[in-house]
């Protein structure tokens, strides 16, 4: 295969076609299946997946949990309005925090932005790391958990911008899988939210087994790719966490033959850093900046699940790698023509 190239992304997506609200049911959102061996396309439930799966078959699924990143704020003396978004923490004594601010060209090292309609919580900038990012110190005086109760208190669900309504009650559940548990994304992995109780149950009974791993989702997921020559793209760096009993199970699916079913493209992602060089699955703590394109050998998972990503989005490009680049194009041809929905919140697609 040549190089390929940014352009070679770029497809045409009705306006109508990106999803605002999550299915009623989780599990009863649309499902495209594609099998990579034979171009077939089938259309199904989600919950149909469990067809898929045999006893003894691993799903990998990411464990992070999502944070009330976005809080809006007030610049001291002004009072304008200011949104921003927590990245990450980066200081537990100090509290400080990286975050974007918007709008940026208001905000300067030395300003103090208070948060909350009381004024409860306090916080000056005290450095610029890029355009709209700053660095916060939040002044609290009392315990860490306070103050961690107090910004979850503040913050709202940071939902995509591309979702245009407001944030409403029952986002706070539903951009969230029913699994999650190490907070630290600032975005769902959002294949993991199809996953019902029910479902799992019913995984369960079959025999699958779950592996979790942990890769906190920053914004550099929805960075845009603005270079044609997709070699030279660089992913911001995600933390990842895979333990060892996590990676004893995945190795011993594979020994056994079974499948390793990725819940995602983080969890692919996650996998795909930690790899030894026998094809095994290594136990690992530390920082990604994994950037997966076509071609790519995968070496851990047999099949994908994930949802319907952007035009030009390091997403889609990771699923041309793993599925074929034309199969998928073609497959997402398909789901536009078949109104399938897209994004966070849209139906979903295995690859098989």
């Amino acid at each position: 295969m040549n190089k390929m190239k940014l352009s070679q992304f770029n497809f045409n997506l009705p306006e109508e076609l990106i999803a605002e609200y999550p299915s009623e049911n989780r599990d009863e959102a649309r499902l495209m299946v594609v099998d990579r061996a034979t171009g077939k396309i089938e259309h199904k439930q989600f919950k149909d997946i469990i067809d898929y799966i045999d006893e003894g078959d691993v799903l990998v699924m990411n464990n992070t949990k999502v944070f009330p990143a976005r809080m809006y704020g007030n610049k001291e003396k002004t009072g304008a309005k200011i949104e921003v978004f927590l990245l990450r923490e980066l200081n537990r004594e100090s509290l400080l925090w990286d975050v974007l601010v918007d709008p940026a060209r208001k905000i300067r090292i030395g300003n103090k932005l208070y948060f909350g309609d009381n004024e409860e919580l306090v916080a000056e900038v005290i450095d610029n790391t890029t355009s709209r990012g700053r660095t916060l110190r939040f002044l609290f005086d009392g315990p860490y958990e306070e103050f961690k109760k107090l910004i979850t208190d503040l913050g709202q669900t940071p939902l995509p911008k591309y979702i245009k309504r407001p944030v409403e009650e029952q986002d706070e559940e539903r951009y969230q899988t029913i699994y999650a548990k190490e907070e630290g994304a600032v975005a769902a992995p959002t294949a993991g939210l199809h996953f019902s109780r029910q479902l799992m149950k019913r995984l369960e009974l079959k025999g699958a087994e779950f592996a979790e791993v942990t890769l906190h989702v920053g914004l550099g997921t929805f960075r845009p790719v603005e270079v044609e020559d997709l070699t030279k793209h660089k992913m911001d760096s995600e933390q990842v966490i895979i333990t060892e009993a996590c990676a004893d199970k995945v190795n011993d699916a594979k020994a056994k033959k079974k499948k390793i079913f990725a819940v995602g493209t983080t969890s692919m992602r996650a996998v795909e850093s930690s790899v030894s060089t026998d094809g095994t699955l290594k136990p690992y703590d530390g920082w990604t900046n994994k950037f997966i394109f076509p071609p790519y050998d995968f070496s851990i998972a047999d099949a994908l699940i994930t949802n319907f990503h952007t035009p030009l989005s390091t997403l889609l490009m990771m699923i041309a790698a793993f599925g074929g680049y034309e199969l998928m194009m073609d497959a997402y041809q398909e789901a536009i023509k078949e109104k399938y929905r897209f994004y966070s919140y849209g139906d979903a697609m295995l690859i098989i």
